[in-house]
């Protein structure tokens, strides 16, 4: 199994379904981690800052906002 001899329509086909491919990918480091943890917290806090920042705006805007020209 392998690489396909003839591939159809000039697209190859990688691996066989029932083999495992060689490489491992990208192996980050501890410090590479951690570092990746921290920023998904900061952007998770970000955005619910934002979502919290939207709600109380709503609240202080009150239902007057509904009422308007149309």
């Amino acid at each position: 199994m392998g690489r396909a001899v003839c591939p159809v329509g000039g697209v190859s086909i990688g691996t066989a379904m029932n083999e495992q491919p060689n490489d491992e990918g990208v192996v980050l480091t501890e410090a590479q981690k951690r570092a990746r943890r921290s920023r998904s917290i900061a952007i998770a806090l970000s955005l619910a800052a934002l979502v919290i920042l939207f709600y109380v705006v709503t609240l202080v805007k009150g239902p007057i906002v509904l009422v308007r020209p149309l």
